[in-house]
């Protein structure tokens, strides 16, 4: 036992010298101990999330996107993953006054399903709403309602067109530098996190160790920055107890790789999510809409869960 102490203080030791070698004035996160749990808990209560537009989605979801996790959200094409992405984007600029955070959002496009006149769309949405819920409120509000529009809402979207993984490596590699001199970032979203990996890698060894590389890197990067990070993921078929299920894409392995995850399913002609994966919230599930002013809550009362390993 006092063999393994000592190796690990000179393994401290050595970081601590590496980091002073390199210019690093701040001792790294091993060396500061650990966090209060109550002062993580006291952080985590005073976090505001990001709204999906949705009431019912925020509900199960603890109030909406977190910060400083990574979320999942996974579906069947055309049910609205790449909607539900745009008003992250939009509602995560909602300014302070408003109940919102007021940040900015860096959008990964792999598939090129990001529509700028979509965005527009949403955007008029949401200043909609916000002038519905706060009808006088705007006239007091140090962001002013003449800030209130849908122009003004484009340039907070940090926008990369991705064409192979390659791309995606180097893009999310990339993201560090680019977080660190756009520190009003408070959400990352990319759509989808599979698309290319799918297509063009053919080692699925090489794949899972890139692929578990990237993940780690989010959730680094969730954490340093206080942001959330949303991956939207694509779903594929597997064959299990004889008969063909629905899967989120690259399998079991890549299931660990997020904090929540989301399923978007249709039922019927409704659109339902469920909450499938969360480390603080029950399993629930709740139906939502897609309309011209973006994500909101739908009028169907219940939705029952869609098979999915």
């Amino acid at each position: 036992m006092k063999n393994e102490i000592e190796e690990s203080a000179g393994i401290l030791k050595v970081v601590e010298g590496a980091n002073k070698f390199k210019g690093v004035e701040e001792p790294s996160g091993v060396l500061k101990g650990a966090q209060n749990a109550w002062d993580m808990l006291s952080e985590e209560q005073s976090q505001k999330h990001i709204s999906t537009g949705s009431s019912d989605l925020n509900g199960i979801l603890g109030g909406g996107i977190h910060c400083k996790e990574v979320t999942e959200i996974g579906g069947v094409p055309g049910v609205g993953k790449t909607q539900l992405g745009i008003q992250l984007a939009i509602n995560v600029q909602i300014p302070v006054d408003y109940g919102g955070l007021g940040g900015k959002a860096v959008y990964i496009d792999t598939e090129g399903s990001f529509m700028v006149e979509r965005v527009y769309q949403i955007a008029e949405g949401c200043i909609s709403d916000i002038m519905e819920y706060f009808p006088y409120h705007h006239h007091k509000a140090s962001s002013g309602q003449g800030n209130l529009q849908p122009e003004g809402f484009l340039p907070g979207i940090y926008y990369f067109r991705i064409c192979s993984y390659t791309e995606q490596i180097a893009v999310i590699n990339y993201l560090e530098k680019f977080l660190g001199e756009h520190k009003d970032v408070r959400i990352v979203i990319i759509d989808s996190v599979t698309f290319h990996f799918r297509q063009d890698f053919d080692d699925l060894a090489l794949r899972t160790r890139v692929l578990s590389g990237l993940s780690l890197k989010l959730m680094k990067l969730s954490k340093t920055y206080n942001l959330a990070v949303v991956l939207l993921n694509q779903v594929t078929t597997k064959f299990t107890e004889g008969s063909f299920q629905l899967t989120l894409a690259l399998g079991d392995s890549w299931s660990h790789s997020c904090t929540n995850r989301l399923i978007l399913y249709w039922k019927g002609n409704d659109r339902c999510a469920y909450l499938d994966k969360s480390p603080s919230l029950p399993v629930a599930s709740t139906p939502y809409a897609v309309t011209s002013k973006g994500v909101r809550d739908a009028a169907t009362p219940n939705c029952k869960r869609v098979r999915i390993m």
